[in-house]
């Protein structure tokens, strides 16, 4: 069926013809496009446009092509929000209809390193609680979590099993995180983290490193987190000054 049917660019059209069957179900998430050329011929368009659609499909996060193997449908994200609002991992979860669970990894106080004492603007050795988990929604494995906090904070006689550090900090040490500085780096495959998301070799990784602060600006809990891309997307908004 030739989608000819307007004066904009013709991949413009091939664009927005595409995204409706996705988003239509007609291609499903992870399912693969039919190939350039049957797809190109029901369209009614040339191979060189259907390209350039493809193109800016995968720009824009919709597909993935894969290079001598075609074009396939990504997930939608389970989470997308402005990077500007501040939420726990819990919370993101459940904001989307999810439940939010966890997978303990590890959790134990740990000699602060000289780089984490002076991330935290400590002047002597001190001890960090360090927690290691796996969130989950829906029982998926969407978030890898590396958490510290120091010794000062929450004593050592703490013993962690709350899912929600920022609940932790509310109830056993009265501090509340008003905000966080963060750092976003997307990577590809991480040969630890990667199988324990359970992600596919193509799936790339959004990783948050943000260090929060209490009401009195004191920085009170280091976080880095791993998101599976495929499953949170965050965006911010700018403003012109």
């Amino acid at each position: 069926m030739s989608i000819k049917s307007d004066n904009r660019h013709l991949y413009l059209q091939v664009i927005d013809h595409l995204k409706k069957d996705i988003n239509g179900g007609e291609y499903k998430e992870g399912e693969k496009l039919p190939s350039e050329f049957i797809l190109s011929k029901k369209l009614g368009i040339s191979r060189a446009t259907l390209r350039e659609a493809l193109r800016i499909l995968e720009d824009e996060g919709f597909v993935t092509r894969r290079h001598g193997v075609g074009t396939f449908v990504n997930a939608k994200p389970l989470f997308t929000s402005g990077i500007e609002e501040l939420y726990s991992v819990t919370e993101m979860i459940n904001r989307v209809g999810k439940k939010a669970g966890t997978t303990f990894l590890s959790s134990n106080f740990e000699e602060g390193s000289e780089e984490e004492l002076k991330r935290f603007n400590i002047q002597e050795k001190e001890d960090m609680l360090v927690v290691e988990r796996v969130r989950t929604a829906d029982g998926l494995p969407v978030v890898y979590c590396l958490d510290k906090i120091p010794s000062s904070v929450l004593p050592e006689a703490y013993q962690y099993s709350e899912e929600s550090l920022f609940n932790v900090l509310e109830v056993e040490a009265n501090r509340h995180v008003a905000y966080a500085v963060t750092k976003i780096e997307p990577i590809g495959y991480h040969e630890k983290i990667s199988p324990i998301l359970q992600c596919d070799p193509e799936t790339a990784l959004l990783v948050l490193k943000q260090m929060h602060y209490d009401d009195g600006d004191q920085p009170i809990l280091y976080s880095v987190n791993y998101f599976r891309a495929d499953k949170f997307s965050f965006h911010v908004m700018r403003k012109r000054v």
